[in-house]
């Protein structure tokens, strides 16, 4: 079957999904109608909801989507992305967008063969375009049926010793993550990859001690505290994810002046970075 390399798709953006996220990070709804969406919000809409047909092991989908597998069973990672906003995205109306694949690389890594794909979202409502961004996307291979799986540490959540806590300095808020934290996150942007509410799978087919926290929800929190510092408007962010981060690990997110803008960043409770980004301010 030939590999998609370009979708296209549309919706209605209505309020609903960006008030349930608003309620989910505690943040206020922000005028979603005059305003538009916050940086990186399309994320709660523009999902395929792909037939359960196609939806592979892991969660994912393995076909009529992007990006697919480059071979059945490679397991998937975001990586981090970039992201650059051009006119407001308001609900009530409807958005398009259009998907391509604009590179595919594979590396050797050192647990294997890594294939970095990159793939380019274009946002446009009434014709106008709203936003530009490319997600990096990794892919490892697949655990071998025959063989044995990942062997988990044991550090899971009931397992392992509170660390001592690093206090969030100015600029940072501490946000509480736990299980159904996770799940209401992957159904408001329609990610089932089991990593995020399935600790079995896990633990015993990905390797994970814990359950993951979404890179995806990272970067959000990222820009939330950018913008709780003032960035507003036309904006661009560069991020990237450089470490997993656990359920049970604890999220602290903080923002910090920079020449261009706000530096960004996620870490967990004993200091440890797991994202950092840069957001800054065109206008």
């Amino acid at each position: 079957m030939e590999r998609p390399t370009v979708l296209t798709h549309e919706e209605v953006l209505t309020p609903e999904h960006a008030e349930a996220f608003a309620s989910l990070i505690d943040v206020p709804v922000p005028d979603l109608a005059a305003d538009g969406l916050p940086l990186l919000w399309h994320w709660l809409y523009l999902s395929v909801w792909p037939a359960q047909r196609d939806i592979g092991a892991d969660g994912h989908p393995t076909r009529g989507s992007l990006p697919v597998p480059p071979a059945p069973g490679q397991r998937r990672m975001w990586a981090g992305g970039r992201v650059r906003t051009q006119h407001p995205l308001v609900t009530g109306r409807t958005a398009v967008r259009r998907s391509e694949v604009v590179s595919t690389t594979t590396k050797q890594g050192r647990s294997g063969p890594l294939t970095f794909v990159v793939v380019e979202h274009r946002i446009t409502q009434d014709g106008v375009t709203c936003v530009v961004e490319e997600q990096d996307i990794v892919y490892r291979e697949a655990v071998a049926p025959d063989g044995p799986g990942p062997v988990p540490t044991p550090d899971g959540p009931a397992a392992t010793p509170a660390p001592v806590a690093v206090p969030p300095a100015a600029g940072e808020r501490r946000v509480a993550l736990d299980p159904p934290h996770l799940f209401r996150f992957s159904a408001l942007t329609r990610n089932a990859h089991r990593i995020h509410y399935d600790r079995e799978y896990a633990r015993s087919v990905e390797g994970y001690p814990a359950l993951v926290v979404h890179g995806p929800l990272q970067a959000l929190l990222m820009a939330e505290s950018a913008r709780a510092a003032g960035a507003v408007g036309r904006l661009t962010m560069n991020y990237r994810l450089v470490s997993p981060l656990l359920e049970h690990q604890g999220l602290v997110t903080g923002s910090e002046p920079s020449p261009h803008g706000w530096n960004v960043h996620v870490r967990d409770d004993s200091g440890r970075v797991t994202a950092t980004g840069t957001v800054s301010n065109e206008e």
